[in-house]
């Protein structure tokens, strides 16, 4: 008889703000969970934000930040290069503008993939609407890396609106629900949509999934394997625990799979939400420096270099964190000039 791998290779519990551990070919993983106050008619926070280290605010003081903006919460012009940010968000409203003139207001659920490539400046902003109540953000952002041969590819961005991202919904035999939203990968009968052509995510044999998995309390699903070789985190981000195969696991933690086996996962406890993050690893040098992310220090220099001198096409907007107008109407507008709503 064969015994059994281990289901679980590692853990590594999740901090409450900042990025959490990642694995080969991801670079970067962070939750934005914030409870943003009612806002001030102005898009931003009506609140008091005295106290708050404007410009650098990732506190998290009274369940919300402004990270790097002043006014409205946000990130503001910045640039990157060599690798991928996949944003997913949840509840809330991000208004991404950049330098080739592209703009777009998504969230409620929509996914945007944006390659960086050669280079890029954008900005990723939070403009709060509701004026009587809070304005939830619920946003995870991921950060996959480019190969080599990609790191230079013309950068560009795709909307993935959240009517037409696949959802796999499973039943247990005590009809209790597990709904897996497969922004990247495949699972089931259900594939995601088409990941831009440079990415990574594009080629075959990447086994590249992100699911965002959410389990009704007493559901059960059985999480299917993949190929030797793959790297798959799993991360436990809300609930009281998450069984797998039979051994309660603490929520907050990312757990290191075993790719080769199919594990059962059960929410006995309360409904549980996980993300999961599957790749085989691109396997090359990384050198980082801050949003440049190449192969070698000399790259890292280079894109310095280039940046100091080309600002990677400037800056077409009158403020470094452009929003998009008072109403919350989501939209994209491409650097050809194509418009793009939510389909229907």
């Amino acid at each position: 008889m064969v015994s059994r791998k281990p289901v679980v290779l590692s853990r590594d519990s999740l901090p409450t703000t900042g990025p959490w551990p990642v694995s080969d070919p991801f670079l970067f993983c962070v939750h934005h969970n914030d409870q943003f106050p009612a806002a001030d008619g102005r898009l931003g926070p009506k609140d008091t934000l005295a106290g708050r280290t404007l410009g650098s605010d990732f506190s998290n003081r009274d369940g919300w930040s402004m990270y790097h903006g002043d006014r409205v919460p946000g990130f503001p012009r910045h640039p990157h290069r060599g690798f991928e940010t996949v944003t997913i968000v949840e509840q809330g409203i991000v208004d991404h503008a950049d330098s080739l003139g592209a703009a777009a207001r998504y969230g409620q659920g929509d996914v945007q993939w944006l390659t960086a490539g050669h280079g890029i400046n954008h900005a990723e902003m939070m403009p709060l609407f509701n004026t009587q109540d809070r304005n939830p953000l619920d946003l995870y952002q991921i950060w996959l890396n480019l190969p080599a041969k990609s790191k230079m590819v013309e950068p560009r961005f795709a909307m993935y609106w959240a009517g037409q991202i696949p959802v796999v919904r499973l039943r247990s035999k005590a009809g209790r629900e597990t709904r897996i939203k497969v922004i990247a990968g495949r699972l089931d009968t259900q594939s995601a949509l088409a990941p831009p052509p440079h990415s990574y995510a594009a080629k075959n044999d990447s086994e590249i999934a992100i699911w965002d998995i959410r389990m009704e309390a007493k559901s059960e699903w059985v999480l299917p394997a993949s190929r030797e070789g793959t790297c798959r985190s799993l991360y436990v981000v809300s609930g009281p625990s998450l069984t797998l195969d039979d051994v309660a696991y603490q929520s907050r933690f990312r757990y290191g799979l075993e790719p080769t086996q199919t594990a059962v996962l059960k929410a006995d406890k309360g409904p549980v939400r996980c993300l999961l993050l599957q790749g085989r690893p691109i396997g090359e040098p990384v050198a980082q420096h801050g949003p440049f992310v190449m192969n070698t220090r000399a790259e890292i220099q280079q894109a310095i270099r280039d940046y100091q001198r080309t600002q990677f096409g400037g800056w077409p907007w009158t403020t470094n964190g452009p929003i998009h107008g008072t109403e919350p109407t989501r939209f994209a507008r491409h650097a050809d000039g194509t418009l793009e709503h939510p389909p229907g």
